[in-house]
């Protein structure tokens, strides 16, 4: 309600601990089912929690009586694989043809870090987690296609397995990490750098670990070039009533 209301617009890290968040991608009827095949073959970054009706706006599964054109803090719209802009809301861009995905997010499994003891340096920094573009490649579907994105969280050394393990119980929020350790591997040139969100203190004896990210979808936007699509804005998710431990395998 504070987004709706326009009394609050912020990263969604570490907010509502215990309930799962969800990455948005909304696109036009005809061209939802070659994305609903690209994010069936493309689990582990596109984790599917609810797709809408043609049109309905009101979710009925993860966030019973939420507007998804209201309810996200930031939103980002593109046309032919170009932002064009970003909103607080997209009344005014919504359409009858319009279904609405919603895709499992890492902020989900951050709570349960925390609970392990596992230390999350973006809340403990109040910035937003840093995205990267790779060189992992999607498996296409239709007009969709593109590299994976990732979310980097810096481990303690002694602590990557318990990360690992407290993940990969949750594979429908990104599950366990694609990657351990050197970023070059994957194709990203400058850690410091994220493609996305903001970068984060990595200090001596803590390793870089690259999850799946829901941003994925935007980089396929970005190469396929749909006509019209709205995303969430990377780190601004839709706070939902499902609580993550409803989320784990």
């Amino acid at each position: 309600m504070l987004f709706r209301e326009g009394k609050l617009c912020r990263p969604t890290s570490g907010m509502a601990a215990g309930y799962a968040q969800a990455n948005l991608v909304v696109l036009p009827k005809d061209e939802a089912f070659e994305f609903l095949l690209f994010a069936q073959r493309n689990p582990k970054p596109c984790p599917i929690l609810e797709v809408s009706e043609a049109g309905v706006r009101e979710l009925s599964i993860i966030a019973p009586g939420a507007d998804i054109a209201r309810d996200i803090p930031k939103y980002r719209v593109w046309e032919h694989g170009k932002l064009t802009g970003e909103y607080t809301d997209i009344v005014k861009f919504w359409r009858d043809d319009f279904v609405s995905f919603l895709i499992g997010c890492s902020f989900s499994f951050e709570s349960a870090l925390l609970e392990a003891s596992v230390p999350v340096r973006h809340i403990e920094e109040d910035r937003n987690v840093p995205m990267y573009e790779t060189n992992i490649p999607c498996t296409p579907a239709g007009r969709f296609h593109g590299n994976m994105v990732v979310s980097m969280r810096p481990i303690p050394y002694a602590q990557v397995v318990k990360a690992v393990t407290v993940t990969a119980s949750m594979p429908r929020v990104h599950g366990a990490p694609i990657h351990i350790g050197d970023p070059a591997v994957i194709g990203i040139r400058d850690i410091n750098r994220p493609d996305f969100g903001d970068s984060v203190t990595i200090n001596p004896g803590e390793v870089p670990v690259f999850w799946p990210c829901g941003v994925t979808p935007q980089a396929a936007i970005m190469a396929s070039k749909p006509g019209f699509v709205i995303t969430h804005a990377p780190g601004h998710m839709l706070i939902t009533d499902v609580r993550n431990v409803d989320l784990k395998d």
